[in-house]
């Protein structure tokens, strides 16, 4: 019986379960930490672990400078998840994070013939799609802070309290850059099935920018919307988990 490896700072497995048969990686958003993912093994089938991805410069990684390119947080993070990949895996990521478990995966494959069986994409535009509005990045701390109140995704009481937005800010301008400086290079398709999920009312990311997803893979592809905003990773949590994430590990495990 394998177990799950011993602790390091990036991945963060909430409900360590030794018993499990899959993996899943979840990958936060813009200024998010793994404690978004903290109560999701109570909404997943019990042969499922949850390891959430910590990015530096925030939760058991505070200490250390956030990253500000694309590319080298993908460098670091595999071979750091390696430990915990000797078990079918799958990677959910939302809006930031689709992309960096997208780049993630082809990392894994071409530099260890290592793939997810599913990946869970939420709230991001698919990579070919290139960036139009400004860069968020390069904006001063009052302007940026005014656009982080349309985004919907910053509680009110950490925009209100300047000691913590003094803390949060640059955290978030390193995110921005991640994506804003990002550059897509044409890979062969992935062989994985890929599920989009996204927020009928995300002014962030239309129907069409994540549609365009299923260029990305030659296996299976669907799209699901919701009444929500593009934050809906937390409004439509129970539906997110029990109605479509589980049946897409259910539906690996029945085809073994």
């Amino acid at each position: 019986m394998t177990t799950t490896p011993s602790f390091n700072s990036w991945v963060i497995c909430p409900q360590p379960n030794p018993q499990a048969n899959l993996r899943l990686f979840c990958f936060p958003y813009a200024g998010g930490n793994s404690a978004i993912f903290r109560t999701w093994p109570n909404g997943l089938p019990s042969n499922v672990e949850v390891c959430a991805v910590e990015y530096p410069g925030r939760g058991r990684q505070i200490k250390s400078a956030p990253l500000t390119r694309l590319e080298p947080l993908v460098e670091a993070i595999a071979p750091l998840l390696i430990p915990y990949l000797d078990k079918p895996f799958a990677f959910f990521g939302h809006s930031m994070g689709g992309l960096v478990s997208f780049e993630l995966t082809h990392l894994l494959r071409s530099k260890y013939s290592l793939t997810p069986f599913h990946l869970f994409i939420s709230a991001r535009r698919a990579p070919q799609i290139p960036l139009t509005k400004p860069p968020l990045h390069v904006l001063s701390d009052a302007d940026l802070q005014d656009e982080l109140h349309t985004l919907n995704g910053t509680p009110k009481a950490v925009l209100e309290t300047p000691e913590l937005m003094q803390i949060f800010l640059p955290i978030l301008r390193a995110d921005f850059a991640v994506l804003e400086t990002y550059i897509y290079t044409q890979k062969q398709p992935l062989e994985c099935p890929i599920t989009v999920f996204g927020g009928l009312q995300d002014r962030e990311v239309s129907h069409e920018e994540m549609q365009a997803w299923q260029e990305q893979t030659i296996a299976a592809f669907s799209l699901h919307e919701f009444n929500g905003d593009h934050f809906f990773i937390h409004s439509h949590q129970e539906l997110l988990l029990l109605k479509l994430i589980s049946q897409g590990l259910q539906m690996r495990q029945r085809s073994w």
